[in-house]
């Protein structure tokens, strides 16, 4: 029999949220098409077609093209999968780094959470954008960096929920219990405290996940993220936006399908959370 927390439950109770679902199945088409459609995409997205320049969604460009003639469709698929790659890798790296640091703080406590936690208020005492920049400048544009960029400050509220769930933890009778036997702290951590952490990092992803996508679009719209002959939807945002208004259809598309990600992101995300934890 499966507890309400667990996976069984959790995909029932996830069941039964039409809105999420709908979300969801959104979310999976658009991941489908990031990874199937650069399979297409490589060999034509870049292609130009100077005579098909500005060609509006139609018959043979559904989504018609942009102004050096290539079919923003596929550019579309392409630009997908970076924006979705970069979220993700970000999101990761804000998970492991956030959780570890954070955990180790409120363990070990006294001196050591005191220097540990005022390293996290020390960078979040440095405006986000600046720091991006300097580490885009100094370490480059590519790929790797812009992870790096992104992640550097999003870890930071990581650590924080988790050293305020595991200080909470700490006095819990099943702690409290596993410690008088003799646990080994690690023990203790590993089977206790982490697992009861499922809902709030859940909740913490509902919401990374889609600011770490937006993220990028952001610095890609600024010039300082994705740079050709790669593309992402923030750098097709900034091209389509310099079309405006004669060629809408070049910031429209990009844009709305990029809202409609992170919109999806956060539905599901909220879902997930609530199916995990019965309190909601």
């Amino acid at each position: 029999m499966s507890t309400p927390g667990g996976p069984r439950g959790t995909w029932a109770r996830l069941r039964g949220d039409p809105l999420a679902l709908a979300a969801l199945a959104v979310l999976a088409l658009v991941a489908l098409a990031a990874a199937c459609g650069p399979w297409f995409a490589a060999a034509s997205a870049g292609v130009m077609h100077l005579r098909q320049r500005d060609l509006g969604p139609g018959p043979g460009h559904w989504f018609g093209t942009d102004a050096l003639g290539r079919n923003l469709g596929l550019r579309l698929c392409l630009g997908g999968r970076v924006s979705l790659l970069i979220g993700a890798a970000a999101v990761a790296v804000d998970l492991a780094v956030g959780a570890a640091w954070g955990a180790l703080a409120a363990w070990s406590g006294g001196w050591g959470d005191t220097l540990l936690m005022r390293g996290v208020d020390l960078l979040y005492s440095v405006p986000y954008l600046l720091l991006a920049m300097v580490l885009l400048l100094l370490l480059g544009r590519g790929l790797a960096t812009i992870v790096l960029a992104i992640a550097v400050v999003n870890w930071l509220g990581m650590a924080r929920l988790v050293r305020g769930q595991v200080l909470a933890l700490r006095q819990a009778p099943f702690v409290l219990a596993a410690r008088a036997s003799g646990a080994p702290g690690v023990y203790v951590l590993r089977r206790h405290l982490l697992p009861n952490l499922r809902a709030p990092v859940l909740a913490w992803l509902s919401f990374s996940l889609p600011q770490a996508i937006f993220a990028e679009a952001y610095l890609s719209y600024l010039g300082l993220g994705v740079q050709p002959p790669n593309t992402s939807w923030g750098t097709m945002v900034a091209q389509g936006a310099a079309e405006l208004p004669a060629h809408a259809w070049q910031f429209v598309l990009p844009s709305s399908v990029l809202c409609l990600t992170l919109a999806c992101c956060f539905l599901v995300g909220d879902a997930l959370r609530r199916a995990t934890d019965p309190r909601g």
